[in-house]
């Protein structure tokens, strides 16, 4: 009966690969190239063979943590993954990241588990290459003034990313902590001017970023000068928001997913703003179809289990031709 058993198992270990392997493998011009085709074909709905429902979310215990379960399967791309993702924000207490994340890859044809690769590095970089594919099609030019509005690693991920699509002249750093602004400003190259208050780095800012655990508004109105595009991605529960009212009702509001976030996003639901269109519509279109000239926007950036999944496929398809 063991042998049985066993003998029904998964026959071949699937390969466990680690976030220095995935940081390495997981080039930034490659892995725009798989998000900008799998945002364009969940857009496009069966059309474009991706399955995916909204993301499950569940509280754990008595804590602030949460942990999501995000699946998805793309028919063009044949892939087809699950990501864990829990986030526990009194973890920056204890020295911690907030974020933790593993995905697993499973074989289209037979269901057998491939990999379980590291989720925190495809979810910081494959985050960021959204928000960059965003600016890249809406800013106005191809250069200018960088605000960021946080110092973890959607801080850092992000202009790292942004720099491949956008020419920075300058970058504004903002966080709730100082300390944790003027370390992450050292770790910047080129002009880099850490605020000591959020109006004070996004005042005349081409390009915003908020990247926070903030559950209110960190961003006014106000405050951002037109034309600009705000890349909002800490607020990810209808509960919280970064962006106030003022801003969310003047301005083009873009999300990655209707659905995603009609449910999710509090920058949204709280304020009653309503949805423009989808970042895949807008990519496999034009810009003037979706946003006038001068016009402000935001995109709402809350992460889709399809930008994993074509993320995880392509470092295991670069990991398998490595090892051979």
């Amino acid at each position: 009966m063991e042998d049985y058993i066993v003998h029904h198992s998964s026959k071949d270990a699937p390969v466990f690969i680690d976030g220095p392997t995935v940081y390495k493998l997981l080039d930034i011009g490659s892995m725009l190239d798989v998000l900008r085709s799998g945002l364009v074909n969940f857009s496009l709905g069966s059309a474009g063979g991706v399955v995916m429902p909204v993301r499950t979310v569940l509280s754990v215990g008595n804590q602030e943590g949460k942990m999501a379960i995000m699946p998805a399967f793309s028919g063009k791309d044949d892939a087809c993954a699950v990501k864990l993702v829990t986030v526990f924000p009194s973890n920056a207490k204890l020295g911690l990241s907030s974020h933790c994340a593993t995905v697993f890859l499973v074989d289209t044809t037979t269901g057998a588990l491939l990999s379980l690769m590291d989720g925190c590095v495809i979810t910081a970089l494959r985050t960021a290459g959204v928000s960059a594919l965003a600016i890249k099609a809406f800013a106005p030019t191809s250069s200018g003034v960088v605000a960021i509005l946080g110092s973890g690693v959607q801080a850092r991920s992000h202009l790292l990313v942004l720099r491949h699509v956008y020419n920075i002249t300058e970058v504004r750093i903002h966080s709730r902590t100082a300390e944790n602004a003027r370390k992450f400003a050292s770790e910047v190259e080129g002009l880099v001017r850490v605020c000591d208050t959020a109006e004070e780095a996004v005042r005349g800012a081409d390009i915003i970023v908020t990247a926070t655990l903030s559950a209110t508004p960190i961003l006014c109105g106000e405050w951002v000068k037109k034309g600009a595009v705000i890349a909002a991605v800490g607020a990810y529960q209808p509960h919280t928001r970064e962006l106030d009212t003022q801003l969310m009702t003047s301005c083009a509001v873009i999300v990655d997913s209707r659905s995603g976030a009609s449910k999710e996003s509090g920058d949204i639901l709280l304020a009653k703003a309503e949805i423009r269109a989808e970042l895949g519509e807008v990519l496999a279109g034009k810009k003037s179809d979706f946003v006038a000239d001068g016009e402000t926007v935001v995109f709402e950036n809350l992460g889709l289990a399809i930008e994993d999944v074509v993320c995880a496929k392509l470092v295991y398809e670069k990991f398998k031709s490595t090892a051979k």
